[in-house]
């Protein structure tokens, strides 16, 4: 794109970042300091406004930008994360969503050790919630980089370095100053320019194609070069029986994951009951099933009118599809049109990934405060010193984030995110199930569930061919990879679930009934609730 094209996309960018900084500002001179308005935002969100902030914290990067361009690469293949990121939400909606706002206070650690001891218990689920914060920060970083890279062109390495960077100081900023009250706001714009956005582009798709939709999917097999294949299963997990059991690993990650991620179990705590955190999951799943049934039209799109090797060109993951596509729509990326729209989803996708990160970056940070710092410091903490530690721990996670996003730009963000969802759903959705619905689980079994799920997910990946062992690798130079898979989920998620079960049998412990029955009545009618 040309320098007047590249300077109209980042006024869109400034423009967004000056608006969430003036909330950020706005909201930071009327708060009053307190752990509940810093972790909660007060509790005083509607359950429409948390529905909004819902899907605008869960429709990421990967959303936006992998999960179209891998269905632009691999046809059927890239549907999977379409739906499985859909499905996920029956799971919170009918099992977890209003247990969790009657149990917890601020994190997931509160659900979990209600009847445990509580210090081994927060101490392993703050390392969970934090590890697996940090592997969904990079993949919004990845985004980020492939985003700008994309618009600058030729000077696309340094810029992709530096936007990495930036958008970390911006979450560190929004994080410290403005708490979970301006990261929701955030999140609720950000949610209404990206469905603007998907509706805008699916629109013009359909357009281009009379609405004719099987006209559209004829048009991307013929364009793919794989013709009817591409409307089939196979392309990226077919053939031998790793890729289809990888497959599997990946869908069982994707509807499981859901409900252990830690900054959407956060957003139960930002509104006043527990029927208004339902409701909220509601208005999600509505903003969320919506959207994801554009993404499909989006990928497809781009296979049917750019082709796989023109989007493959530009990035060899596919996170560039949709800005590619906005700009093919409007005229081409010399036309104005196609600038003016390139600009407009380009500064939408920058959007997704600021208000991301900022929802990610506070539930991770509340976990270092809340669980790990005050389970150390519990007799003479303060409110106000854990409120100042979650700031300081924002700027170490952020820290973090930037590193690993600078090492894995190439992968695609879609996929990143399916290893943060097999990590949660190994190491957190087990111990917040068991703590939940089985009266005999016992401190042991809640501290050996989350380890036995996050070490084998975290160390199987390690050892997987995303780390080393081939030219698409992070370190395609090295060859230590041992495990077959690229997603652990179909290993470690039952490791979780069978180590809480192991710890719990082995332990001797007799479970505190009194406190059970305290937990069981608050979970299911609210009574005593914070």
């Amino acid at each position: 794109m040309n320098s007047e094209h590249q300077t109209l996309a980042l006024i869109l960018f400034s423009v967004f970042i000056a608006v969430t900084l003036g909330i950020t500002t706005w909201v930071s001179r009327n708060r009053h300091g307190s752990a509940e308005e810093f972790y909660a935002g007060g509790r005083l969100f509607s359950p429409m406004e948390n529905g909004f902030a819902i899907a605008g914290d869960y429709m990421s990067a990967a959303s936006f930008l992998g999960i179209s361009g891998l269905i632009a690469l691999f046809g059927y293949d890239g549907l999977l994360y379409s739906v499985g990121f859909l499905v996920a939400w029956l799971l919170v909606l009918f099992l977890v969503a209003e247990l969790v706002r009657n149990c917890g206070r601020f994190t997931l650690a509160d659900v979990v050790a209600a009847r445990m001891s509580e210090r081994p218990v927060r101490i392993a689920a703050g390392i969970s919630s934090v590890v697996v914060s940090v592997l969904y920060l990079v993949a919004q970083m990845v985004g980020a980089g492939s985003l700008v890279g994309l618009l600058l062109g030729g000077s696309g390495a340094a810029a992709r370095t530096l936007t990495v960077i930036g958008v970390g100081a911006l979450m560190v900023v929004y994080v410290s100053f403005g708490g979970m009250r301006a990261t929701t706001w955030i999140q609720i714009v950000k949610a209404v320019l990206l469905m603007g956005g998907a509706i805008t582009l699916t629109v013009l798709v359909l357009l281009r194609f009379h609405g004719n939709f099987g006209q559209l999917l004829t048009s991307a097999a013929e364009r793919s070069g794989y013709g009817a294949r591409f409307l089939g299963p196979g392309l990226r997990y077919g053939g031998d029986w790793t890729a289809r059991v990888d497959f599997m690993s990946l869908g069982l990650a994707l509807v499981l994951g859901t409900a252990g991620l830690p900054h959407i179990l956060s957003r139960f705590y930002t509104v006043p009951t527990a029927r208004a955190a339902r409701r909220s999951v509601v208005w999600a799943i509505g903003l969320i099933g919506g959207f994801y049934l554009m993404t499909i039209v989006l990928g497809f799109g781009a296979a049917a009118l750019l082709g796989p090797d023109r989007v493959r060109a530009s990035n060899a993951s596919g996170n560039t599809a949709v800005p590619l596509l906005a700009a093919f729509l409007g005229g081409g990326a010399e036309s104005t049109g196609g600038a003016v729209l390139f600009a407009f989803v380009a500064a939408i996708a920058f959007a997704t990934i600021l208000a991301v990160v900022a929802g990610i970056t506070l539930a991770s940070s509340a976990s270092v405060a809340h669980d790990l710092y005050a389970s150390l410091k519990r007799r003479h903490a303060r409110q106000r010193s854990e409120v100042a530690v979650a700031r300081v721990a924002a700027v170490g996670i952020g820290a973090v984030a930037i590193g690993l996003g600078l090492v894995a730009q190439d992968l695609n963000v879609a996929f990143l995110v399916g290893l943060a969802f097999a990590v949660a759903a190994s190491a957190n959705l087990p111990v917040l199930l068991y703590s939940l619905f089985w009266r005999g689980f016992t401190t042991r079994g809640a501290v050996w569930s989350v380890y036995g799920g996050l070490v084998p997910a975290v160390l199987l990946v390690v050892l997987s061919p995303v780390v080393s062992g081939s030219p698409e690798s992070l370190f395609p130079g090295v060859d230590f990879q041992y495990f077959p898979l690229q997603n652990p989920g179909i290993v470690s998620i039952p490791l979780g679930f069978l180590a809480g079960w192991l710890g719990t049998v082995t332990s001797g412990e007799e479970p505190d009934e009194r406190r059970h029955a305290e937990t069981e009545v608050r979970s299911l009618t609210g009574a005593g609730a914070v």
